[in-house]
């Protein structure tokens, strides 16, 4: 008989669907950004007369704006850290199959960025500009994870924590657009725009270096979520990360003053100085922001694990179902975004993109674009699971 910690992370009815269950706490967390990531995208869709600067400008901020898009944080470190987690699942001691695994849905997803994903934003199928974000950088991770994942684990472990900690420390070198090297340097670490051949332009939004690091962290925590694996042990090692990361973290950024780009200094007036605290750059992402972003995740995975212990949280299986099938959410609610603010402009004629009035209208319209994507999502999910199409294992 099983544990009830055990049976926490594994949903029973996808146990029969599939001959690997999936852990349910993990989908859970996936589930939980990917909706923060909907009211971050529906700012960036509705709430064009107020955009925020990145980082974000505190002057000219006011704090709902702020902590709206400070709760976005969390997206991507969590989910590029569970996708280490979930390539270490995939492996289970079989490197060379799960490398090949790894390397084609990196290209696979690099492909995805400038062809969907960037449609989906600007509806123009000739743009001047591609923008290379998460699912790059995701894509761009899993090739590197691809040849790192053949190193002993503590090797593995060295390599992400040197690159999570010690990438700032080539803040100080930048490459002029033009000068030899500047398109690689552009895309491990300078956010800059990279000059294509057909005139056109790439923005490397997501520099891959701390998110190569972060993704092969995550690899070497997958052990914690084996079968095997002592469900006390594991909430034992999550709280510890935690732990570390947010004290290494208030070393860095009250004393040391490293580890990010945007310096701290205490002001007296107690609201803005906590803003400011964690005001923290994310473009490419810092030491610091890594750390808090991480330690987050780490703490919110061990509560998701303890809140549905029984395997009866209703709300934690219904974030597992967007967890469930990221892919298809992601790019599911970016088009859903666009096609409503075009519809709803044009029924009020309105020129161009529609804008709300307030940060409340932007949590409003993300709910009402949840319900029918997680329906959605629920349907793709279960579709997925039943088919034995190779190629949906992309997906």
């Amino acid at each position: 008989m099983n544990r009830p910690e055990a049976q926490s992370l594994t949903s029973p009815e996808l146990s029969r669907a599939v001959a690997r269950p999936r852990i349910v706490a993990i989908d859970a967390l996936r589930g939980l950004v990917m909706l923060l990531m909907l009211v971050d995208h529906t700012r960036e869709f509705f709430y064009l007369d107020r955009q925020v600067s990145d980082p974000m400008d505190l002057t000219a901020t006011d704090p709902a704006l702020f902590l709206t898009r400070l709760a976005a944080h969390l997206c991507a470190p969590v989910f590029v850290v569970l996708t280490g987690v979930s390539a270490w699942l995939h492996a289970r001691g079989d490197a060379r199959r799960a490398s090949a695994f790894l390397a084609k849905r990196g290209l696979f997803l690099i492909a995805l960025e400038v062809t969907l994903v960037n449609f989906a934003w600007t509806f123009d199928p000739t743009p001047k500009t591609y923008f290379l974000q998460v699912i790059w950088a995701i894509g761009l991770s899993m090739l590197v994870l691809a040849v790192l994942i053949h190193l002993p684990r503590g090797w593995i472990a060295g390599i992400g924590g040197a690159l999570v900690l010690g990438h700032n420390l080539l803040d100080p070198f930048a490459l002029a657009p033009g000068a030899p090297g500047h398109a690689l340097w552009a895309i491990v670490h300078q956010r800059d725009l990279i000059v294509l051949p057909w005139g056109a332009a790439a923005r490397t939004s997501y520099p891959v270096l701390p998110w190569i690091g972060t993704m092969a962290l995550g690899y070497t925590a997958g052990p914690w979520f084996g079968r095997d694996a002592d469900p006390h042990a594991r909430g034992r090692a999550l709280l510890l990360a935690a732990a570390g990361s947010l004290a290494l973290f208030g070393v860095f950024r009250a004393a040391v003053g490293y580890g990010d780009t945007q310096s701290w200094q205490a002001t007296g007036n107690a609201a803005r100085d906590a803003m400011a605290f964690v005001n923290l750059t994310k473009y490419p992402a810092s030491a610091c922001f890594l750390l808090l972003t991480l330690a987050i995740g780490a703490l919110l995975l061990h509560l998701f694990e303890r809140t549905d212990a029984e395997g009866r949280s209703r709300p934690i299986r219904w974030l597992a179902v967007l967890g469930g099938a990221p892919l298809f959410f992601y790019l599911l609610h970016l088009y859903v975004l666009h096609a409503a603010n075009r519809i709803a402009g044009a029924a009020l004629g309105a020129p161009g993109l529609l804008s709300v009035p307030s940060v409340g209208w932007i949590w409003t319209l993300a709910a009402l674009v949840a319900v029918p994507c997680w329906f959605a999502t629920r349907r793709f999910g279960a579709a997925k699971r039943a088919s034995s199409a190779w190629w949906m294992r992309y997906l």
